[in-house]
């Protein structure tokens, strides 16, 4: 069973696993979370060598944030050789790529159960128009704990290329798609990831897609380069306003006369421990 508690997800680097020195950097990085990627970003005939990679880097792990390994689907020639391996390595997710249907989940799982520690979680790509259409079960595992279902993770590139919508700098055709993974993640009570954005020179346009994301709900972002870090976590990250609000809800609940209450009024205005909960998430996100 994995460790549901509050992971700040502001930032997220895929790290491919063939390449060394990418790998070598990983420790100084500012992100919260690297995706050692052994899916899209290693060829076929590279796949075995990248297995050998990373079994020297996690005997090195470093520490500070967290680590998940990207998998090749299950159904590929690769997929059990490197679900295999991630158990041994032990990170703390995995990433399953072309999920379709909760089954994809479920399968991985049972070899997770078989092979793997209780705190290794799943994360599942949403990259396929299966996977919309099947969005609401795929996000109800995460109601299970049992599932290790803990974060959806946003194709964009994939969508774009199975269903030929247009892609534009404002994302007008994906939007309809990126708020419906925000609304099932919530109802699975699960973390959610937004797309990648391809050209990370454009460091002023990808502030805007951050800004965009964190306004559709997303938890954060994935990214391919570095320079996409710092604003991906200011971005994510709350306002000091929103700070201090959160700070004087969770203070006010503290009190020994709201000892115990579900509702109490602060300033003139009601406020339930669901406001709780989000003000101790907010704080957690904050301490980033």
């Amino acid at each position: 069973m994995t460790d549901r508690s509050f992971r700040p997800r502001r930032s997220v680097l895929y790290v491919p696993a063939s390449n060394e020195k990418a790998l070598a950097k990983v420790a100084g990085l500012s992100c919260d979370a690297v995706v050692i990627d052994l899916e899209d970003a290693v060829l076929p005939e590279d796949k075995a060598a990248a297995r050998t990679r990373l079994d020297a880097f996690f005997a090195e792990r470093p520490a500070g944030r967290e680590i998940v390994v990207r998998v090749n689907a299950l159904s590929s020639d690769f997929g059990r050789d490197d679900l295999l391996a991630a158990c041994r390595w032990e990170p703390d997710a995995i990433l399953l790529p072309k999920v379709n249907t909760p089954r994809d989940i479920l399968e991985a799982g049972d070899v997770l159960d078989d092979e793997a520690a209780d705190g290794i979680g799943l994360w599942a790509m949403v990259e396929t128009p299966r996977a919309m259409l099947n969005l609401g079960a795929i996000a109800e595992l995460g109601r299970d704990p049992a599932s290790r279902l803990v974060c959806l993770v946003a194709g964009t590139n994939d969508l774009i290329k199975d269903t030929g919508v247009l892609a534009t700098p404002d994302r007008r055709y994906l939007s309809v798609w990126l708020m419906q993974m925000v609304l099932a993640a919530r109802a699975g009570g699960l973390d959610v990831l937004d797309g990648v954005s391809n050209d990370f020179r454009d460091l002023e346009a990808f502030a805007r897609e951050c800004a965009e994301g964190a306004a559709m709900g997303f938890d954060g972002k994935t990214l391919i380069h570095p320079a996409q870090i710092d604003p991906a976590n200011t971005a994510f990250s709350p306002s000091p306003e929103a700070v201090a609000e959160a700070r004087r809800i969770v203070a006010a609940f503290a009190e020994a006369e709201n000892a115990g209450k579900g509702v109490i009024q602060l300033d003139g205005r009601m406020v339930e421990r669901l406001h709780l909960a989000q003000a101790q998430r907010l704080l957690g996100k904050s301490g980033a």
